[in-house]
């Protein structure tokens, strides 16, 4: 299978089809690359394709992200790219470890998505278990997380409160300080 081939056939990409093309990118570290390839691509219609894919491959086989984990670090940060690009890599970085050399990044680029209204919902919900995540490595960012959503709460869709009340009881059970 060409991957790129498979991802721009037809006009639209089936979950179906997507999920066939995760399976393969799974398979091998040379296939995996192909398809994160595809995911930097320049080619919009491409990129957008290959991210749904990616982030079904990286559950499949999340030991094949390792190599690409700053990337989808850089990538989360970025604010020129389609929503799918971001969603896609939050959405990947919330359940990969992420080694600490790009802790400091993800860090700034999660608190700045939770904090923007204009950033997609999923992509807000999944920064938000990042974070929360990361609070665990560093303590010291309970207290701030706890504000953020607390600032946030009032405002937001259901799928973030739902969230955001359950990483607020666990931060209430640690303490935040």
């Amino acid at each position: 299978m060409e991957i790129k081939a498979e991802l721009l056939a037809g006009e639209r990409l089936s979950k179906q089809k997507a999920v066939a093309i995760a399976e393969y990118a799974a398979s091998s570290p040379e296939t995996f690359r192909e398809l994160f390839a595809c995911f930097l691509s320049k080619d919009p219609l491409l990129v957008q394709r290959a991210a749904h894919s990616l982030s079904i491959a990286a559950r499949k086989n999340a030991e094949l992200v390792q190599p690409f984990t700053g990337t989808l670090v850089q990538q989360l940060g970025r604010t020129d790219v389609h929503n799918a690009v971001l969603r896609n890599s939050a959405r990947i970085l919330e359940c990969v470890p992420v080694q600490e050399e790009f802790h400091a990044e993800l860090i700034e680029s999660v608190f700045r998505i939770i904090q923007d209204r204009q950033s997609a919902i999923a992509v807000r919900t999944f920064s938000l278990t990042i974070a929360h995540r990361l609070s665990h490595t560093y303590p010291e960012l309970r207290q701030e997380l706890k504000f953020a959503i607390e600032e946030r709460l009032p405002f937001e869709s259901a799928a973030f409160r739902s969230r955001a009340a359950k990483i607020l009881a666990e931060l209430n059970r640690k303490g935040t300080g």
